[in-house]
């Protein structure tokens, strides 16, 4: 395997391959900004802690530092507005959200794009559900006064986890 080559084996995925085609955290489509690299979110306090517990042999391990993690269950204290903004895995499944290549949604698919991975299909699918979450923006900066991060910290949770700061609006 050369080092572009990566191998996962995970309590999701055993023995799949993806390649990491493009450089760290470069060359993303133009229309992709997000405000949050992969390890600010998890650093942050996301999912619950819960979220790729057994992922870090994928990932650079300084995503992890800091993080906390419970690999039984999600801990809303985890999170970095202190609730839960997470819907169980079925429901993503149950509505079509999943890719096969991506078992665990967006914020995996987000990590492995990050990392270089292309999936030309998949990343303009992922990042057009990516800039539907704009409405959400919209309503926490039209129903929130600037800087109160205790409006709406759901709304706020979940942006968070698409890589949206929702502590600057």
């Amino acid at each position: 395997m050369t080092p572009k080559d990566v191998l996962v084996n995970d309590l999701m995925q055993s023995g799949y391959r993806y390649v990491r085609s493009e450089p760290v955290g470069k060359n993303f489509a133009k229309d992709f900004t997000p405000d949050l690299t992969p390890k600010e979110v998890l650093q942050l306090g996301a999912f619950g802690g819960k979220y790729m517990t057994d992922c870090k042999d994928e990932f650079p391990k300084d995503w992890y530092d800091g993080v906390k993690l419970c690999h039984e269950k999600h801990v809303a204290e985890f999170n970095c507005f202190g609730v839960n903004a997470s819907q169980p895995l079925s429901v993503w499944r149950a509505k079509g959200w999943i890719y096969e290549e991506d078992p665990r949604g967006w914020f995996q698919w987000y990590c492995r794009y990050y990392m270089g991975r292309r999936i030309p299909e998949e990343d303009a699918r992922q990042i057009k559900r990516w800039k539907q979450m704009v409405r959400h923006v919209a309503q926490v900066k039209y129903g929130c006064r600037a800087g109160d991060t205790t409006c709406r910290p759901r709304q706020r949770q979940a942006l968070l986890h698409w890589a949206y700061d929702s502590r600057k609006l």
